[in-house]
């Protein structure tokens, strides 16, 4: 037994080892932690249990037949995380460049059903350099059989993929599926075509990183909700995302224990300004009303116009989505509209309640929103509101012009509570465009055109430029003080804990994609 015992020693150190301790050093070089190390920040201290650690490839061309690694390149297992469940997949860029095999996706698929089947989230830490090109089919085989369980897992169980490396060619559709993309600035990035091949089709020189890197994903196109500093912030902000969210969709979002105090947030009655078009940041009104320190920001960087997040308020988990008067003064765009969609559709499938904060004065006019079809991607947010069963609270801070205010969880669409300050204006549209188009034969006739526009400027302002029309029609429930914003929010959030909504039996709705 001792010399058995001796060659599983000697098999698990081989296994531990990777590629070989030159490569984990070089891995060092690059900023870079190894696939284990990675485990090691993310999980509690030895809750990890390793899966499918003897694996070694099955390849016999090209001389693979002569070069085998235990584990053969990705780390498989599961941990808890802060108490929680998780299944994990790590890949090894130390054995071959962490490339995609058959059995290294056999590995990632085994992980994948346990967590399906067990109810529970899956965390992938990405380093590869995309398929084992030695594997031919099989290896592209493999990814697909990873991208249909992502897609088999979305709404059911949390998907989050970390970026720590490489991510090109087959390999970023499974991230892309997944519900959260983490990327580490500098040392990852994400391509379906490298630098070497845009050059050779359209002439175009670009870096890896101008092309795929954290940066450009997380300002540019969108792609990843976080662009972090190293790997350990990375780390942490997987940890910080899964402490908002349920194990499954069967599960309610998470809460911690909260005693109940002053809910009166008196700074708020002076954040708006007495001028409509001077900006005011939303994220200061957002710290006021959640609990402090709280709110995690998602897709900082990308269509600023609109902000969203998690926070929590009375201890429990929401979702918020709020217009941002900083930036193009909160208008509804292309971006703006995906990004919010998304995010309300994940909150939905996880059941943590909405929180809409509104300033909205319309969507961006300009050839450029409409060539790029801003009708179907304003209709993904509509649709996603629409769509969504979990409890949702709307609070009109300020402007509520157009289609926006039907848009962003207005009582039409199945908000279940619509709370409006005394500074919000409900109205078609503004009231210098309004006062334009209704009057204005009456102002091209007046002697001083000018003052006539200002006077009835001031009489469509005084009608509409308010909440009280709204109000009156039941399409806002309360107009409330903004200092007792918490307070009311509480109490409704916790009135709607039991909301039960079903929506028409189908397959699935055909969102405008």
């Amino acid at each position: 037994m001792e010399k058995k015992l001796a060659l599983l020693n000697e098999k698990k150190a081989a296994a531990l080892l990777g590629g070989g301790q030159a490569r984990i050093d070089a891995q060092h070089k690059k900023g870079k932690l190894t696939a284990r190390e990675r485990i090691h920040f993310l999980v509690d201290e030895g809750s990890f249990e390793e899966i499918g650690m003897m694996v070694t490839h099955r390849s016999k061309d090209f001389g693979l037949e002569n070069e085998q690694y235990l584990g053969d390149g990705v780390v498989t297992g599961y941990g808890t995380i802060n108490g929680r469940t998780t299944y994990i997949f790590s890949q090894d860029f130390t054995v071959f460049g962490g490339s995609l095999s058959e059995t290294h996706a056999e590995k990632i698929c085994r992980i994948m059903d346990l967590a399906l089947q067990n109810g529970a989230p899956l965390i992938g830490l990405n380093d590869s350099g995309g398929a084992r090109i030695q594997e031919g089919v099989v290896s592209l085989g493999g990814y697909a059989d990873i991208f249909y369980r992502n897609t088999m897992a979305s709404g059911v169980i949390p998907q989050l993929s970390g970026i720590m490396g490489p991510c090109a060619g087959g390999a970023v559709y499974s991230p892309a599926i997944t519900d959260f993309i983490l990327m580490v600035e500098n040392t990852s990035y994400m391509f379906v075509t490298g630098p070497n091949v845009v050059k050779t089709v359209t002439h175009e020189e670009v870096s890896a990183e101008e092309l795929g890197g954290a940066s450009s994903h997380s300002t540019k196109s969108g792609v990843t909700q976080f662009a972090c500093a190293n790997e350990i912030e990375c780390i942490e902000h997987i940890k910080k995302l899964l402490s908002f969210m349920p194990q499954n969709c069967d599960e309610a979002a998470p809460s911690i224990p909260y005693e109940a105090a002053n809910e009166t947030r008196a700074k708020l009655n002076n954040i708006i300004p007495e001028n409509a078009n001077q900006p005011y940041d939303i994220r200061e009104v957002i710290a006021e009303v959640i609990d402090a320190d709280s709110f995690l920001e998602v897709h900082k960087n990308y269509a600023e116009n609109i902000v969203v997040g998690f926070g929590r308020l009375a201890g429990k988990s929401i979702g918020i989505v709020a217009n941002q008067p900083m930036f193009l003064a909160g208008v509804l765009d292309n971006n703006a509209s995906i990004k919010a969609a998304r995010f309300v559709r994940f909150c939905d499938c996880f059941n943590i309640p909405l929180l809409v904060f509104e300033d909205v004065p319309g969507f961006l006019p300009g050839t450029d929103q409409e060539w790029n079809a801003i009708i179907t991607n304003g209709a993904k947010l509509l649709y996603a509101f629409c769509e969504a069963t979990v409890p949702r609270i709307t609070v009109i801070t300020r402007k509520a012009y157009g289609g926006a205010y039907d848009v962003m969880n207005s009582k039409h669409i199945g908000a279940d509570m619509n709370y409006a300050w005394p500074s919000a204006e409900i109205a078609v549209m503004g009231a210098k465009g309004a006062a334009e188009i209704i009057f204005k034969k009456e102002i091209s006739e007046a002697s001083d055109s000018q003052a006539k526009w200002l006077e009835k400027e001031k009489q469509y302002s005084d009608l509409f430029a308010n909440p009280y029309r709204a109000a009156e029609r039941g399409f806002v429930d309360e107009v409330i003080e903004p200092a007792e914003t918490r307070n009311k929010l509480i109490k409704a959030f916790k009135m709607l804990e039991n909301k039960a909504v079903k929506n028409p039996r189908k397959k699935h709705g055909n969102i405008p994609l």
